[in-house]
């Protein structure tokens, strides 16, 4: 029988709509009393989630409904049932009768919020936090006290400045738990906890490092929902408020001065100077919604600006990732304001670049691409779409490409990454995109990832599932041959040989079919191909899986028994799997094993190729690849041929064009003779860098786009300054294929422009009548054209709302996808009968080492706008390449050893880093380098994945040379690497409770349970 989904339709309604980290599902509805009237609410739910429900105002300084119960500070008590208790430790039962108002609850909440502010200095005319979001603040207005009966007491601590991005100041701390909870229980990184048993207690990093020498990651998700000023960027501290920037000794002469009114006059008069104050701020600081331009989760949040300083960013609504961010989407953007923006169009003249201006070097480009095009005709030029730039402007790539010029020589940078995953996922489910969204990976029993460093590659959605797992909700296995940071948690872990997954995934696939183990009622409901597929990988015994990949054949029985008998099972999969030889074909094996098991179509299952750029999965939705139209119609569909005719006057070309690692050996050939490559640092990203060097010196005429002078600006012969993302209005499409609005944090700095308009100029000077004025017009032309896109306009995408495609005309979208049919002809999946591709480039007597490379979490992709961030560049400064302590030990290498690495393609200079995480013979060199020389792709090949041609990276043997200069580690004391997190449930406010200076506010004793339900809701259990 197929596995049924144990969740309601309401409950996966409910996960699907919920912003940030799921919750636990709700019970039954059912009537409670509040206040005298009646309300429905959820059986087991927290009781102030009801009481907002129903718009009840109530004190909660500690709550948070991204967080959920705390219960530290106490100013949420109600009389439920005639006694007073905890609105955030009550769960919902039925018959509940909730009086907020009565004489001893407002007595309680006004003792609880006085008992906090004896911890705070109130001082909010001069306090950069007072911004009409200060949870402290705002809590004052709402219970009307006039004065502070317990004073102020400093508690003794600094302030901890250690951090490049934010500060703590104890003196200001409530001592609330919500930064704790989110590092421990969102986050996950579990560096904060609270000292209660000390005599003053305060928020601790690793137990007492400073914040700066401790294991914090520099997320952000403390300073974001600290309710006060405790916790804040230091990007807003002088900048904020109208009185915030006065010199030190001033402002504390004006806290004094405010400070000293209040015995007189009461809280209110100067509660309301600072209300004005606020209010002023409007005037000047901007909020903007946008969309992170990092990694592929799609994080949303508000940009706070005041002209172009970027003062935070403030994540909260954003559907992907609620509350949090990395330390790139929270503080990495000081890269928009780099010194060394591009302001003005470059043309060569011999061997050096003069300023032009946007008229001459448009001029330029239209007349050189119409000489080539005369001469030797379309398919002599080529384009290269953005993975950085918006779905719009990927869109007009491909449309300049084919409308303008004539050719299908169009692609984008998913070539050099999720290709194979896309190809796998096309052959046997129809779709090559995410099944599902992060909701489901979260909502997932098991969780495997193959090929994955998810907690660098991509930090939020990592977050999720280690949340889950820390909650006890899913169990965790790792594949890998780098111990990184979900290794290290997984509840198995396990290193297979590299370039093998698609060995021990057709075993446990046999192993499963060949002793009934299959979800056989889905398969023969929903799927084709089973017999043929068994006959594929009848020689994948586990005895020869063992042999091949390392593993033990017993551990891979009882994997394979063990996703056999789960319940949902998800996989994520990136380019430890994608830059192999066979990269299409095991991702095919994975879908294969999902498809046998019946883990798709269902919450919490299906396979997730995690995209690793922020718009890469949009770029190839828009069709910026050489055989595909947007939506993934092919140049030959016959329907997308008719639509394209009636849309643009012309019939689409049926030949595949070149992509981009065809476009250089066309070059070097004397085949391509011009290319417009667009935010793309192609002559680092793609493998074998020498030879693309040679293939740009061997064009006639190349455009690059890009915010910077970038190295593959150095052969261009016509660069054009863009616009960053905080810059332009568009949409970006993230793993999970949710469409989301990018609004224009700051104009475009002067001497720049957004990609779209660049385009429609060269085009226009080609003979092309386009005359869009705003991304949303061409939104429609996509929608138009495009049936995943039918119901999408950006009226559908206002502020926060979200589509995941395909989206009905009606503007029904698709989170879950294969719910009822696969998307083939007749509705069932396929199984695909792949082949095992074995790595061409094996270590041998030459080159005896095997190298991998990837990202680290502090950078982003080779580093173009990471370094020029200065607080991630001191947190991690440059390349190296990681050592095992076994192969440092034979050959007496320390870390800021200085090697050498020679591949048969090249050879690059780099300091050593011992480390555990590699093992034996096998090395790690991060993508990102600070100077062009260091780059790992000077020593990767030409090989590649025999469908999608995309690079096989990871296929890659190497020696190493021991130099004789050595110097300090190349990741410096003060990196997070070297910390010591201190794990917990989370705030453990019992112990704040066990404390003798602790008395429920009143006096009265809480209600029975409080404790139980902070412990139940701190481990994810359900009632």
């Amino acid at each position: 029988m197929e596995q049924t989904d144990h969740l309601s339709v309401a409950n996966d309604a409910h996960i699907r709509s919920t912003v940030g980290p799921t919750r636990p599902p709700t019970g039954p509805s059912v009537d409670i009393q509040i206040d005298g009237g009646t309300f429905s609410a959820f059986v087991g739910e927290p009781l102030v989630d009801a009481i907002n429900r129903a718009k009840i105002e109530l004190a909660q300084v500690c709550y948070h409904p991204q967080l959920g119960p705390i219960q530290t500070c106490d100013t949420c008590a109600v009389e439920i049932n005639g006694v007073i208790g905890r609105a955030c430790g009550t769960r919902i039962e039925p018959g509940m009768t909730v009086r907020t108002q009565t004489t001893e609850a407002r007595t309680a909440q006004r003792d609880a919020y006085d008992r906090i502010v004896a911890n705070h200095d109130l001082y909010c005319t001069v306090c950069d936090n007072n911004n009409g979001n200060c949870t402290v603040h705002n809590t004052l207005g709402l219970l009307s006290m006039d004065h502070q009966t317990r004073p102020y007491m400093p508690k003794g601590y600094e302030k901890d400045m250690s951090n490049p991005f934010y500060r703590y100041d104890p003196d200001q701390c409530i001592l609330c738990g919500r930064c704790v909870e989110a590092c421990q229980n969102v986050q996950v990184n579990e560096t904060l906890t609270i000292g209660w048993e000390m005599d003053q207690p305060r928020v601790l990093w690793d137990g007492g490092k400073p914040i700066g020498e401790s294991s914090c990651v520099s997320c952000g998700h403390c300073v974001t929902v600290c309710p006060c000023n405790a916790l804040m960027e230091k990007s807003m501290l002088g900048e904020a408020g109208m009185f915030t920037g006065i010199p030190l000794p001033v402002w504390d002469a004006a806290v004094d001065v405010v400070k000293g009114v209040e015995a007189s006059t009461g809280l209110k008069p100067i509660m309301n100077v600072s209300d004005i104050e606020s209010s002023a701020r409007d005037r000047y600081i901007k909020k903007t919604k946008t969309v992170c331009t990092y990694c592929g989760v799609g994080c949303s949040f508000d940009v706070w600006t005041d002209e172009r300083h970027i003062l935070k960013v403030e994540p909260g609504l954003g559907h992907a990732n609620g509350i949090s961010t990395c330390v790139k989407g929270k503080f990495g953007w000081d890269y928009v304001n780099s010194d060394d923006r591009l302001t003005s169009p470059l043309i060569r003249e011999g061997d050096r670049f003069r300023e032009a201006t946007w008229e001459e070097a448009l001029d330029l480009v239209a007349r050189r691409f119409l000489e080539i095009k005369a001469q030797h005709g379309p398919d002599a030029l080529a384009f290269v779409a953005s993975s950085k730039a918006s779905n719009e402007e990927a869109f007009m790539v491909q449309k300049f490409a084919r409308q303008v010029i004539g050719t299908n020589n169009v692609d984008n940078c998913s070539r050099y990454c999720q290709s194979p995953a896309s190809k796998g996922l096309a052959l046997t489910t129809g779709i090559g995109a995410d099944s599902g969204t992060i909701k489901d990976i979260e909502n997932a029993s098991l969780v495997i990832t193959v090929g994955s460093n998810a907690a660098e590659s991509h930090p939020v959605l990592a977050t999720r599932v280690k949340r889950a797992q820390k909650l006890g909700h899913t169990r965790l296995f790792v594949f890998d041959i780098r111990e990184h940071e979900l290794a290290t948690r997984a509840d198995r872990f396990i290193r297979p040989k590299p370039g093998t997954d698609f060995v021990w995934l057709s075993a446990m696939s046999k192993f499963i079919l060949d002793n009934g183990l299959e979800d056989r009622d889905f398969l023969q409901r929903r799927v084709n191909g089973l017999d043929e597929y068994r006959e594929s990988i009848s020689t994948y015994t586990l005895e020869y899986a063992e042999r091949e990949t390392g593993i033990d054949a017993g551990t891979l029985e009882a994997v394979a028994r063990q996703i056999a008998a789960e319940e949902r099972v998800a996989v994520l999969w990136a380019m430890g799997v994608t830059q192999q030889c066979g990269g299409s074909d095991t991702s095919a094996a994975i879908c294969n094993l999902l498809l046998i098991t019946g883990n798709f179509g269902r919450t919490g299952t299906g396979g997730f190729p995690l995209r690793g750029h922020n718009n890469v999965q949009g770029s190839s939705d828009m069709g910026a690849m050489p055989d595909q139209v947007s939506g993934y119609q092919l140049v030959t569909d016959e329907r997308a041929i008719e639509r394209h005719q009636r849309e643009w006057g012309i019939t689409l070309r049926a030949q595949r064009g070149l992509d981009n690692t065809q476009m250089l050996d066309a070059a070097i050939h004397g085949q391509l003779k011009a290319m417009w490559i667009t935010g793309e640092e192609m002559s680092l990203t793609d493998a074998n860098a020498n030879h693309l060097a040679e293939g740009f010196e061997a064009l006639e005429f190349l455009v690059v786009q890009d915010l910077y002078f970038t190295n593959t600006a150095r052969y261009a012969d016509v660069v054009f300054p863009a616009a960053a993302s905080l810059e332009k209005e568009g949409t970006f499409t993230n793993t999970e294929r949710r469409i989301q609005r990018l609004y224009e944090v700051m104009a475009p700095l002067k001497g720049t422009k957004p990609d779209w308009q660049i385009y429609q100029a060269v085009a226009q000077r080609m003979g092309a009548n386009w005359n869009y004025s705003h991304p949303s017009e061409i939104m429609d032309e996509i929608a138009r054209l495009t049936p995943f896109f039918t119901g999408v306009s950006y009226e559908r995408l206002e502020g926060y709302n979200t589509l995941c495609w395909p989206v009905a005309a009606d503007g029904t979208d698709s989170q879950l996808l294969h719910r009822e049919r696969f998307n083939f002809p007749d509705g069932k999946a396929r199984l695909y009968p792949a082949t095992y591709k074995p790595r061409q480039e094996a270590p041998d007597a030459e080159f005896d080492l095997h190298l991998n490379s990837g990202r680290m979490l502090e950078h982003f992709h080779e580093g173009n706008m990471t370094f020029r961030v200065a607080g991630i560049a001191e947190k991690a400064p440059d390349a190296f390449v990681e050592v095992s302590p076994e192969l440092a030990a034979e050959r007496q290498i320390q870390s800021g050893q200085w090697v050498r690495l020679i591949s048969a393609h090249g050879a690059v200079r780099l300091r050593a880093l011992v480390t555990a995480r590699v093992s034996g013979n096998e090395l790690y060199v991060p993508m990102n380098a600070r100077k062009a020389e260091d780059t790992v792709n000077f020593l990767t090949g030409s090989g590649g994945d025999s469908i999608t041609n995309t690079p096989a990276y990871k296929d890659t043997s190497v020696r190493m040379e021991v130099l004789p200069d050595s110097g300090a580690s190349p990741l410096p004391a003060t990196n997070f690497r070297y910390g010591t997190p201190t794990p917990q449930t989370g705030v453990e406010v019992e112990r704040k409770w066990s404390r003798p200076d602790y008395v429920f506010p009143g006096g009265a004793l809480p209600m029975l349970g409080d404790s139980l339900n902070a412990r139940t809701d701190a481990l994810g259990a359900d009632d």
